[in-house]
């Protein structure tokens, strides 16, 4: 039983797994700290109420606090447009100038189908056999 718990932590995948929730919480601090020390006060600037944890209402004695919700929504919504338009738009961009070309050389050669020797892709004609044949590249 230890050798099958032994083997199943040093799995690659449990290995990575662990590396990606130690550096998903690290970034996850560096992305919080963004938005709460530069992207709010920014947003406060502007707008005037960084925070809306002070407002709600009242019914039949019962205290609704709609705020803290609203500071919710407005923070997951400023983090997600930074991780987009800081991570993933750049992330994109790069990967696009990475990624080989999506055209394929045709083939330079193609067989006869008369004889099946190998012919340039361009001839009309098949060098051994001479029987005609459609070119399949543009000359």
């Amino acid at each position: 039983m230890l050798k099958d718990f032994r083997k199943f932590i040093l799995r690659g995948n449990v290995i990575d797994l662990a590396v990606a929730v130690v550096i998903g919480a690290a970034f996850s601090a560096i992305v919080m700290a963004l938005v709460k020390d530069l992207v709010t006060p920014l947003i406060a600037a502007i707008g005037g109420q960084p925070d809306f944890s002070g407002l709600s209402f009242t019914i039949n004695g019962s205290k609704f606090m709609y705020g803290d919700f609203i500071n919710a929504v407005v923070s997951f919504l400023i983090i997600a447009a930074v991780i987009f338009f800081g991570v993933v738009q750049p992330l994109n961009k790069l990967m696009s100038h990475m990624k080989p070309s999506d055209e394929i050389e045709a083939p330079s050669e193609r067989k006869c189908p008369e004889c099946l020797s190998g012919i340039p892709a361009a001839a009309k004609r098949c060098k051994y056999c001479t029987a005609v044949s459609k070119p399949t590249k543009k000359i």
